[in-house]
């Protein structure tokens, strides 16, 4: 063979051989991935990209890693490294929007998810997402227009109904927000798994001042997430509205040892308390709000989706 011919084939082999690692590497990061094992996937990605910093796919799937790591920041350097080589794809920008959630930036969410559903139109988890930052933006008749549209798509999406009435509350629509979460319970039929629609309904017949129809509901919520503290501090109100101090004394004590950081769920026991003569518990709730207030603690209750 000459000199030439056999120079050739040997860089197309070598070529060819480089082609295959990369492909391998990648491989290996998505598996490692697929099993949980992120710091694992990081690393072969950080290694690779080290050697090959001009693979978008790489900085991709690292940004990928990165926002199931709740990095993201870091992951969005990663997007950003990767679209200066490739326009990213739908999948890609949903992970960018949802990046820009995880930071609280819901205008920037807004603008990616928006890509995603101009790409995508039928992708219906796209609409969904859409709606909960356009709901985060306060603008509320979008999001009801994003998750008819999810609902469009796949209906019966309990999520996108929920949030749906969760959106009619906001537009002062009680009776569609009523039909919402209803609707939101009876797809999930007989073994119902998703706390969220129960306390939404039942909030919204405490402020109908429906008592006995908001604890129904309140209380399936609570049986469905007893760790959810915003659950145990709407049964408080309640049992609070109907003078039941003992079982709303109960509830709010619950509410405090699940979110201790909360300075708002202290006041109202402390307030709780006092109206049943207990003058020094109060008084030590009345204190730990002052402290938790003077530390900035976060005031909203949590709400685990599930």
């Amino acid at each position: 063979m000459k000199p030439l011919v056999l120079a050739f084939f040997t860089c197309f082999a070598v070529s060819v051989l480089c082609q295959q690692a990369s492909v391998d590497t990648l491989a290996q990061a998505r598996s490692l991935l697929a099993t949980g094992k992120l710091a694992d996937s990081e690393s072969v990605l950080r290694d690779y990209i080290h050697g090959h910093p001009s693979s978008a796919e790489a900085h991709f799937l690292l940004g990928y890693v990165l926002f199931r790591k709740k990095e993201a920041k870091e992951s969005l350097g990663e997007f950003t490294a990767g679209a200066a080589l490739r326009r990213p794809h739908a999948d890609e920008l949903k992970i960018v929007a949802s990046d820009y959630v995880m930071l609280g930036d819901y205008g920037d969410a807004d603008k990616w998810f928006t890509a995603v559903v101009v790409e995508k139109p039928d992708d219906y988890d796209a609409w969904y997402l859409l709606g909960r930052a356009k709901f985060n933006e306060s603008n509320f008749t979008a999001a009801v227009s994003s998750f008819e549209r999810a609902l469009t798509l796949r209906p019966k999406h309990v999520d996108a109904e929920n949030n749906l009435g969760l959106a009619w509350v906001e537009l002062n629509d009680t009776e569609k927000a009523q039909a919402a979460f209803q609707n939101a319970i009876d797809w999930q039929g007989e073994a119902p798994t998703d706390p969220q629609p129960f306390l939404n309904l039942g909030s919204l017949f405490a402020d109908q001042t429906n008592f006995d129809k908001a604890i129904l509901y309140l209380a399936r919520a609570a049986a469905l997430a007893p760790d959810n503290p915003r659950i145990h501090e709407e049964l408080a109100r309640v049992y609070a509205a109907q003078e039941k101090l003992p079982q709303a004394q109960s509830e709010l004590e619950k509410a405090v040892e699940l979110a201790p950081k909360i300075p708002g769920l202290h006041f109202k026991l402390g307030q709780l308390y006092r109206k049943e003569g207990l003058s020094e518990r109060a008084a030590l709730e009345f204190q730990i709000c002052a402290q938790l207030n003077s530390t900035h603690s976060s005031a909203a209750t949590p709400n685990p989706p599930r």
